[in-house]
């Protein structure tokens, strides 16, 4: 059993290494968008380009998060999550000095990789290290730490852009791996799970990532109409074709498609993919509206999205709360709503805005969707399956998080008529964002509608979240493998 205290010298210094970690994932998926229109003036990037700068990163997390996972349960999550750190930083190193966009867009893929051995290691440290005493204030430091990192980041950004420049937004990430890599190496316990003797499911995860990565490139360059294309597309469908075969036929699945056989955990899962397609969309485009049609600097782009993060890191425990007390179905229904709205709100938004009467009600009122119907969806995905697959469960819903985002930076482009050098045409971006705000809220009311139709009150005695303050915007949380809480009505 686990016996850190929390109070002990040895706990602090293990809060400050999953602190660290965490932070340079959620650090780097804050702060890219802001980054994005000078990255593409300062190495020639027309807008497709700028979409695999982010969904490079996207598809290299999202296909491999799950097997990140079981890695640091079989070889150890001190050992990988360090490897993670380390690769991270090492192609964050790569991203900065990258002389051209093929080069910074095959370091944001690299940098996904160390993100899907980090990002799962940062909480499983916590809980296999913590006494259970101590193990909910532990993870309450650690999440509260987060949301604060989360707030900064869109700030730290938007000033990196405007003073030092963009490739600082990368290279920070150098000198906080530097940091954490030895303190982890000296405090941090090792551990595993010693019942973790069946195969990885690497082919899985190759189908996976390959199903993504070519039906991402066949939405990015659908204008084109090549032949390629055309493949890509025959390509991806065939690969996630044979994903769930292999999936279905494995004796140790990477997903198991029986987890699926829950009516909720299907319904919840395409909840998330609705809401979270809207957010992915939306956080990408609005930095660039922000800068190119509103003609505000970085600094000012991020900060204007700040109420979101504060709001979420104020109020997503007692969004939690209140959840367990009604049942989920009314928040993860009224909060999609609340963030169309905000999204609608956004249409305001052209030359010239105004942020206190043009971009601050869109951001409250899609903070407040937020804080809504966050908390209760991932209350709700554990509440859907057995004790025991709890950490499937949230990578799962994690994973469907990332790959609605990416699906949602590939396709709103194409969808709404965005051109190569749209981005650079202030009259044609602000008349791309405004139709893509239309198709981000349309999606979120279908959320709305599934939600409505198919969420019920979960059981009294279900798992309950251990993650209960929440600020990051392009995922929901992370719960461990061996969360023990109960969720109660």
């Amino acid at each position: 059993m686990p016996d850190v205290r929390m109070a002990s010298p040895q706990g602090k210094w293990i809060l400050l290494t999953t602190v660290l970690g965490s932070s340079m994932a959620l650090l780097d998926s804050t702060v890219v968008n802001v980054a994005l229109p000078r990255i593409g003036r300062d190495l020639d990037a027309d807008l497709a380009a700028l979409q695999w700068t982010v969904n490079a990163y996207m598809l290299t997390l999202a296909g491999l998060i799950l097997l990140g996972g079981s890695l640091g349960d079989r070889y150890g999550r001190r050992k990988v999550f360090v490897i993670g750190v380390v690769w991270f930083a090492a192609a964050s190193l790569l991203c900065g000095i990258a002389p051209n966009v093929g080069v910074l867009v095959a370091a944001r893929a690299l940098q996904g990789v160390g993100g899907a051995l980090l990002t799962p290691g940062s909480l499983a440290l916590i809980q296999a290290s913590f006494h259970p005493d101590d193990r909910g204030r532990a993870v309450g430091v650690w999440s509260g730490f987060g949301g604060i990192g989360a707030a900064v980041g869109p700030f730290l950004g938007g000033w990196l852009v405007d003073g030092p420049g963009w490739r600082w937004v990368f290279l920070l990430n150098v000198p906080l791996a530097l940091l954490c890599v030895p303190v982890a190496l000296r405090h941090v316990p090792e551990s595993g799970d010693g019942k973790a003797h069946g195969g990885f499911d690497v082919l899985g995860a190759a189908l996976g990532a390959l199903s993504l990565a070519f039906v991402t490139y066949a939405l990015i360059e659908a204008r084109s109409g090549s032949v390629m294309v055309a493949l890509a597309a025959v390509a991806g469908v065939a690969a996630g074709v044979a994903f769930v075969f292999v999936e279905r036929r494995r004796p140790d699945p990477m997903m198991p498609p029986d987890i699926f056989s829950s009516r909720q955990f299907t319904a919840v899962n395409l909840v998330t993919l609705c809401v979270y397609g809207a957010f992915g969309g939306f956080f990408f485009l609005c930095a660039l509206q922000l800068q190119v049609v509103a003609g505000w600097s970085a600094l000012g782009a991020g900060t204007a999205l700040l109420p979101t993060t504060v709001l979420m890191l104020l109020l997503s425990a007692r969004s939690g709360d209140l959840a367990v007390r009604i049942g989920p179905r009314v928040p993860l229904t009224v909060g999609p709503l609340l963030c169309a709205a905000g999204m609608l709100l956004m249409l305001r938004v052209g030359p010239d805005a105004s942020y206190l009467t043009d971009v601050l009600p869109a951001v409250l009122v899609l903070g407040l969707g937020m804080v809504a119907l966050v908390a209760p969806l991932t209350a709700t995905v554990l509440a859907s399956v057995d004790v025991g697959r709890a950490g499937l469960a949230s990578g799962v819903n994690n994973a469907a998080a990332r790959v609605a985002g990416l699906i949602a930076v590939a396709a709103l482009p194409l969808l709404t008529g965005m051109g190569p050098e749209a981005y650079r045409s202030p009259t044609a971006f602000d008349d791309a964002f405004h139709r893509s705000m239309v198709w981000c809220a349309g999606l979120l009311v279908v959320g709305s509608a599934v939600a409505f139709a198919t969420v019920r009150r979960p059981a009294p005695d279900c798992l309950r979240p251990e993650c209960k303050t929440h600020a990051s915007l392009t995922a929901p949380p992370l719960e461990g493998r061996r969360s023990r809480g109960r969720l109660r009505k």
